[in-house]
């Protein structure tokens, strides 16, 4: 009964999502009281649903009375069960859906939870060291390695920059360098999902890597393994990104340095920036790009419908970065001369140019 009612709740919750909301605080009594009752088998079953009703309701579940409720009993199974207990897998599987629904709520339990799966991940490698260097060893389960992983990636969602001062004083990255050269697709498939999310929460600390990450995240774009593929291009896609952004915020720092190579880069800086939302990111890369722009303004002159599609996929510019980015179209346009402006701007898609107009009066 108890694994009947467990399971058709797990597929109610997959179809309600939300609609859970207004019953969260009833939910969770009920499923705490049963991880008291439950044996072995449906406890399973249990971390499922827990886990299953984190990815449905989201940052609804990021409440104190819910987080209260929640986390003692499942932190205390986690004090219990050792390393190479197979139960540990489920539960860090909930985990990571926790993590990802709490985010900031998650802090004060992210630090022990971190540090396992750091050591989880340690032992499975020096145990695959062992076993390939002596037929006396067995071989590891590397399941532990992959879900250790998958929670990593759980707490860089949720936890966003809050991760940072977890990955500095870790060797997490030297780990990550390993895990991508697993002989299991698995392994990299959740390697690469990692290093896409702490590209995304922490930057700086992938940064100094990218000489050795790189030739390995080409090596997997081979598309008989799909999710691996997948997972790397992602995490190319998120690193391009954070580059572009550095380089603009090199330029906003030192536009005299960095503004000669601005047609080496300018192109590609304009197609990746093109895609973030407005945010500070977006903001402080754009400063940058037109403080070089202005050093040398030949520079962007090849490129310059790129520069004006990067620019109109701005939503609400705020007002001096407009200003300097009008000064910059209107100081193109003098330059040009009016005819030559009209021919250049004759290229442009329909709703590229209206928006232009929109925008920024050119």
């Amino acid at each position: 009964v108890q694994e009947a009612a467990c399971s058709a709740f797990a597929t109610l919750e997959e179809e309600a999502c939300t609609d859970l909301v207004p019953y969260l605080e009833y939910i969770l009594q009920t499923l705490v009281f049963a991880f008291s009752k439950y044996q072995h088998k449906n406890l399973l079953i249990l971390y499922d649903a827990v886990g299953t009703l984190a990815d449905s309701v989201g940052h609804h579940l990021n409440k104190p009375q819910y987080i209260d409720i929640l986390m003692p009993p499942l932190i205390e199974k986690w004090n219990l069960l050792k390393d190479d207990d197979k139960d540990l897998f489920p539960l860090l599987e909930c985990l990571s859906s926790i993590a990802t629904a709490l985010q900031s709520g998650f802090l004060p339990y992210c630090d022990p939870v971190y540090k396992r799966c750091i050591s989880l991940i340690e032992q499975t490698i020096n145990q695959d060291m062992a076993w390939k260097q002596n037929a006396g060893f067995d071989q590891p389960d590397k399941e532990r390695m992959i879900v250790a992983l998958d929670l990593l990636s759980g707490l860089a969602e949720g936890l966003d920059g809050h991760i940072e001062s977890l990955v500095a004083n870790s060797n997490i990255m030297q780990l990550l360098y390993q895990c991508m050269q697993d002989a299991l697709p698995e392994v990299r498939q959740s390697s690469f999902a990692l290093l896409g999310d702490l590209t995304k929460a922490c930057f700086q600390h992938v940064h100094p890597f990218m000489a050795e990450f790189f030739p390995i995240l080409g090596q997997n774009l081979n598309p008989d393994h799909i999710s691996v593929c997948n997972n790397a291009t992602w995490a190319i896609g998120e690193i391009c990104m954070k580059l572009a952004i550095t380089i603009g915020r090199l330029g906003y720092v030192c536009p005299v340095e960095v503004a000669p190579f601005l047609p080496e880069f300018v192109r590609q800086w304009c197609t990746s920036l093109r895609h973030i939302r407005d945010n500070d990111e977006k903001d402080s890369a754009f400063r940058g790009m037109c403080h070089m722009i202005t050093v040398n303004p030949a520079g962007v002159v090849p490129d310059f419908i790129f520069f004006c599609d990067a620019i109109a996929s701005w939503v609400n510019p705020p007002q001096d970065l407009h200003q300097m980015i009008q000064k910059i179209l209107h100081g193109f346009k003098n330059q040009v001369g009016e005819e030559n402006w009209r021919r250049f701007v004759d290229q442009f898609p329909s709703t590229l140019s209206d928006r232009l107009v929109a925008m920024y009066n050119i």
